[in-house]
């Protein structure tokens, strides 16, 4: 069952991944001063957040300090939700300057703290991390090499002494990670089938010891999920086991190489918010890219606290003590129920 809330703690990053919704708000560089309707998904940063143009973000996040408030949010949807997994994005979560006191908030709150990190400043943050209590960091991988870092990256990274030094900062971040007890495996988004050859590199050459998940490109559809069905054929996948969540879309496909090593590849399933998602003009088979993928909770810049359910409905955004007494709130509940009864009855007690 679904129990993990997105926390956005940081909008900085030093990537400019050309796939990038950026948990659905806007880049702060390019839009401070900005009103909502005038926002705009790519500015001077080279930065892009894919579906600001239609999902109505109202907001410019805000860098979250660890403090009381964030404290009493935490413990607020904890309770209400009955979440007991914290996971940290951005953004960047290792630029960050305060961000092992927020793990440690995190886990005197009663979660399991995890992040996703491209690890531009792994080597410097997450020593500090983990004494506090970071359980595991998913690190984002797009390339062994400059060129290839450079195939899903603006411009602005032709200058192939910057690409290799956050390739450098990347393996530096990993090897911390690992040294210093935090479990560490790597996400592999594949855009197309020109990324299957950078992929293949990956496996065999920079990650042998980790786990590796392959994730589909929202922003390429179908064309990024027959990549990754051409790569699986390629490398003789054979699939092994289905891990599905109660009441959220995203789910994985366990793949055993020859090696006998273990792969995974994340999709999306079709879950919709029973009532919520009913009239939404993305419910359809082509438009609704990541259905109802749980809980992020944000930061605003006059300092609420919004809790948000789409990416590419950023307008269903709520303040969290509006939402703790929602019909929202209660349908979520309602929808990780119903979710796990059927997902038992089909898959029997190994359901999550």
């Amino acid at each position: 069952m679904d129990r993990t809330l997105r926390l956005k703690v940081i909008d900085a990053c030093g990537m400019t991944c050309t796939f990038c919704h950026n948990e659905g708000t806007p880049v702060v560089a390019d839009n401070l001063g900005q009103a909502p309707g005038e926002m705009t998904a790519a500015g001077r940063s080279g930065r892009v957040s894919i579906y600001l143009g239609t999902n109505g973000a109202k907001f410019l996040p805000a860098t979250v300090a660890p403090d009381s408030s964030l404290a009493a949010t935490l413990e607020m949807l904890r309770n209400a939700l009955h979440v007991d997994e914290l996971h940290l994005t951005g953004g960047e979560p290792t630029l960050h300057p305060k961000l092992s006191e927020i793990v440690a908030l995190g886990v005197r709150a009663g979660y399991k703290v995890c992040a996703t990190s491209n690890g531009e400043n792994g080597a410097r943050a997450l020593p500090a991390c983990g004494e506090a209590g970071l359980d595991r960091v998913n690190f984002s991988i797009f390339g062994t090499t400059a060129t290839e870092l450079a195939q899903v990256q603006h411009g602005k990274y032709a200058n192939i002494g910057r690409a290799e030094r956050k390739i450098q900062a990347l393996q530096d971040a990993i090897r911390v990670a690992i040294a210093h007890g935090i479990g560490a495996s790597a996400n592999i988004v594949v855009p197309d089938i020109t990324h299957v050859p950078r992929v293949h590199r990956l496996l065999t050459e920079y990650v042998p010891g980790i786990s590796v998940r392959l994730l589909n490109s929202l922003d390429d559809g179908e064309r990024s999920i027959d990549a990754i069905h051409k790569l699986l054929g390629e490398l003789k996948a054979r699939p092994i086991g289905i891990s599905v969540t109660a009441g959220a879309s995203g789910w994985r496909t366990a793949y055993r190489l020859p090696s006998g090593r273990v792969v995974y590849f994340k999709q999306i399933r079709p879950v919709r918010l029973p009532q919520t998602c009913a009239g939404c003009r993305f419910n359809n088979g082509t438009d609704c890219e990541e259905g109802y993928y749980g809980v992020r909770l944000y930061r605003d810049r006059e300092g609420t606290f919004q809790v948000g359910v789409c990416i590419q409905r950023m307008d269903l955004c709520l303040p969290v003590e509006e939402f703790v007494r929602s019909e929202l709130l209660e349908e979520i509940r309602a929808l990780r129920e119903t979710e796990f009864r059927k997902l038992a009855a089909k898959y029997g007690a190994e359901g999550e």
